[in-house]
């Protein structure tokens, strides 16, 4: 994912306040304006030189820091930072420069990594500040279309030294709310995270998917194993696989279904030798031989 360019300063106007969103039911959960996490005034944004270029508000000519700020990470490289607006919403990461007319909504997935950390100004003192990790991709499978940020949010030095926890557990909720698209097939190439059936069936497979049927003509599911009587879920695999995972066979009702009377029933021993004649004698149920 990319970062979004945007050249029109957001307002609090543009969002709905956590608080007032927590307070009433809103009419639909998908429509509406965002809802507003966190606001931060006059922070300081820095990334290192190397990478301006990357986001709009860090031009590739930018400056070094100023006394403001640390000139130099923890690898002694320079540098360059921005006088921002931090919005922390339900949609998007954003941050708006007064001095470069420019801002960027940042996907939250492209956040790979935040954490609170403590920056040292070149008096001396130190504060904490919210470290990132921002990675985006134009969709290529190469390094080269790959772009890694190091984006440090530092508080105004009016604000409380609380107010870095409060943006970070803002970060973090909102990312939540968009979890990495990747991640699932990431978890599902060591193994299958549900149960496949092989051999015949009397459902058409659908192509391209492994385990996947199609429904019934008349619009229904499919069982997932016949004598199952329905679909397999993690409440109720227990009825159906031992703890070796092997298939459990179901009640004799269901597996004698259609065979006709008498299918499935244990027969006394008198019965049996009734019909077939006793020492070998042909009973009454069987043909007469034909000399």
């Amino acid at each position: 994912m990319l970062a979004t360019t945007i050249r029109t300063p957001p307002s609090v106007d543009d969002y709905i306040p956590l608080s007032e969103y927590e307070s009433q039911t809103p009419e639909s959960f998908s429509d509406g304006k965002p809802v507003l996490h966190f606001h931060l005034k006059e922070a300081v944004a820095t990334i290192p030189k190397s990478q301006c270029g990357v986001l709009a508000i860090f031009p590739s000519d930018s400056p070094a820091a100023g006394d403001n700020a640390a000139s130099t990470n923890g690898d002694n490289e320079q540098l360059v930072e921005q006088t921002v607006v931090v919005f922390v919403n339900s949609e998007h990461f954003t941050i708006f420069s007064e001095k470069t007319e420019s801002g960027v909504t940042i996907p939250y997935p492209s956040i790979s990594i935040h954490a609170v950390k403590q920056v040292s100004a070149r008096d001396g003192t130190s504060s904490p500040a919210i470290w990132m990790q921002l990675e985006f991709s134009d969709g290529g499978a190469d390094d080269d279309d790959f772009s890694t940020v190091e984006l440090t949010i530092v508080p105004a030095s009016g604000e409380s030294n609380h107010t870095a926890q409060q943006l970070y557990d803002a970060i973090a909720n909102c990312s939540n709310l968009h979890p990495d698209p990747a991640g699932g097939d990431e978890e599902q190439e060591d193994g299958y995270d549900r149960i496949v059936f092989e051999g015949n069936t009397d459902q058409e497979a659908v192509e391209g998917f492994t385990g996947v049927l199609r429904g019934t003509a008349d619009g229904g599911l499919p069982p997932p194993m016949p004598g199952s009587g329905g679909w397999i879920t993690a409440e109720n695999v227990h009825e159906h696989f031992d703890e070796d995972g092997n298939w459990i066979r179901g009640d004799a009702e269901d597996e004698t279904e259609g065979l006709g009377d008498g299918a499935g029933r244990t027969r006394p021993r008198e019965e049996a030798e009734d019909e077939r004649g006793v020492n070998g004698d042909d009973g009454e149920s069987k043909r007469p031989r034909v000399e």
